[in-house]
């Protein structure tokens, strides 16, 4: 059975969304303003190495996470640093939705049998582990719903002051897995549902 790993970017105060004036205080953007260094680069270029299939959310893959990362892998043909965007074209994604029909987008399908059901049907699948990529509603969804397996937060030096949690009202204990800081001031945090134990 496949893992799901949701991976995403926060603050040290817990935001995972937050902008101010229309600026995102922080990003994937390896140029700045904490640009990534080698080993971060690294490790994510390595992180891909252990899937095999992409979940995204509709918006995700609507607002150009796919044709993205194609430009970036054309702007970076022989650049080791960009291994990932190479990666990221060769992997089967999968956009959990019910309003897209066809697929506009290589090595992509879409899953319109509702979230959970999707998502348990991927995880059994044979294969090498998911990750996912979406914003913070459908992030929130996946957790409430009990099937992220792990979380991997790439936690960006700056706090957002506001902003929303992924995180159920309620809360949620975790168990850390592994916890790597970086040089240009990242912390990368692996985690897992205690109740998974």
């Amino acid at each position: 059975m496949r893992k799901l790993t949701l991976q995403m970017q926060m603050s040290v105060d817990g935001s995972v969304a937050a902008e101010r004036d229309g600026w995102q205080l922080w990003g994937f953007d390896w140029r700045g303003p904490w640009a990534w260094d080698a080993a971060l680069k690294q490790r994510f270029n390595a992180t891909l190495d252990r899937i095999d299939g992409l979940v995204l959310s509709r918006p995700m893959a609507e607002e150009g996470f796919i044709d993205h990362w194609t430009a970036a892998a054309a702007h970076h043909p022989d650049d080791r640093d960009f291994d990932f965007t190479r990666k990221i074209l060769a992997l089967d994604k999968i956009v959990i939705s019910d309003k897209i029909e066809q697929p506009c987008w290589p090595r992509t399908r879409i899953a319109g049998g509702g979230l959970a059901r999707e998502v348990n049907a991927l995880k059994a699948q044979p294969g090498k582990g998911l990750i996912c990529y979406g914003g913070v509603g459908f992030a929130s969804a996946l957790t409430a719903a009990g099937l992220v397996d792990e979380f991997e937060f790439y936690l960006n030096p700056a706090a957002a002051g506001a902003g929303r949690s992924l995180f159920p009202q309620d809360g949620l204990a975790l168990s850390l897995l592994d916890s790597q800081a970086y040089e240009c001031g990242m912390i990368v945090n692996r985690y897992r549902p205690r109740d998974r134990g």
